[in-house]
């Protein structure tokens, strides 16, 4: 019991051939976070990275999301790599703490050393990353098996040209976590949310969040000679908030879960939806070479936009968000 399983050829290759990095003197790298932001309003991203204008846009969110990212996949690494017995060891409390006061004066350094958060905040979102990872622990056998599935790694990187027409311009992405089954001969992109109290319909149907995924699928494929076929994707959400009672008293236990799994639709109409979505990004940003356009990048405000842009409210960049403040 808990003997580590023997790599099968193709996981070893994979982990043995990352994709060249992203050369900066030639070429660009996007993500889906830009494209993400280019969606939403082409004028910040133009702030953002045409213009480099940096401003900080973090929350107490970003920080607790970046902590338990860290905690669950070294969670993983060692169940896998070791055992389920060593990854139980591992005292979650103590490394959660450890990461969350990291991430957050990492945070707060690029802040200008100004807190951005209170301590009675600070301790609400602790306190349900411990409830997060107690209950991620008692129930993983339930998500994460050893029986025939192997971790590829966490933090898989992927960096391919979407366009061969614009080789120079890379979408870079770090993939959460890619399991492999060996009796199937399929692979697993889990892609971990955190939010409040999980996803609604109206969550699981925006194709701005599928669409992180489903170019997660197109371009492992790609990367690594992949039939695009043989890999699942989904989302792995967790959850802040629960209801306050014991799952034995509850009349609806579901709603007692900490994580909720979401695997969104990833045919050939909706994986082209999203090769649509970020080639219509990059034929509007850059030129053949890889150099950023010259030309004009609208504003787009709305209440959605300008509350989470961090040149909303700056006049002389843009003070679109002062009309829904």
């Amino acid at each position: 019991m808990g003997k580590k399983n023997k790599l099968p050829q193709i996981v070893k290759d994979i982990k043995d051939n990352p994709p060249s990095p992203v050369n900066y003197a030639y070429q660009k790298n996007i993500s889906f976070s830009q494209m993400s932001i280019f969606r939403g309003c082409p004028y910040r991203w133009k702030l953002q990275y045409k213009d480099k204008i940096k401003r900080f846009n973090s929350s107490i969110h970003t920080v607790f999301g970046t902590a338990i990212h860290e905690v669950i996949q070294h969670y993983l690494d060692v169940m896998y790599e070791t055992s389920g017995v060593k990854a139980d060891e591992i005292n979650l409390e103590e490394l959660f703490q450890e990461k969350f006061i990291e991430e957050y004066q990492k945070q707060y350094k690029s802040n200008n050393n100004e807190h951005f958060s209170s301590s009675v905040e600070m301790r609400e979102f602790f306190e349900d990353g411990i409830g997060i990872l107690n209950w991620f622990k008692k129930k993983r056998s339930s998500y994460f098996s050893k029986r025939g599935y192997h971790l590829v790694g966490c933090e898989i990187p992927i960096v391919v040209a979407p366009n061969k027409m614009y080789s120079n311009v890379l979408y870079m992405g770090y993939l959460d976590v890619v399991m492999y089954h060996e009796a199937t001969n399929t692979f697993k992109i889990i892609d971990i949310k955190t939010s409040t109290r999980g996803w609604r319909d109206q969550d699981k149907k925006n194709e701005d969040k599928q669409f992180q995924l489903l170019l997660y699928k197109q371009f492992f494929a790609e990367q690594y000679n992949i039939p695009i076929d043989n890999i699942e994707i989904e989302f792995f959400i967790v959850k802040r908030k629960v209801l306050d009672w014991d799952d034995d008293k509850l009349k609806s236990p579901h709603q007692a879960y900490r994580v909720q799994t979401f695997t969104p639709p990833s045919g050939k109409i909706k994986i082209g939806r999203a090769k649509k979505a970020v080639n219509d990004f990059i034929n509007e940003c850059f030129n053949a070479s890889g150099k950023i356009k010259e030309t004009d990048y609208p504003k787009q405000p709305s209440a959605w936009n300008c509350r989470f842009c961090p040149f909303g409210n700056d006049k002389e960049l843009c003070g679109a968000g002062e009309h829904f403040s």
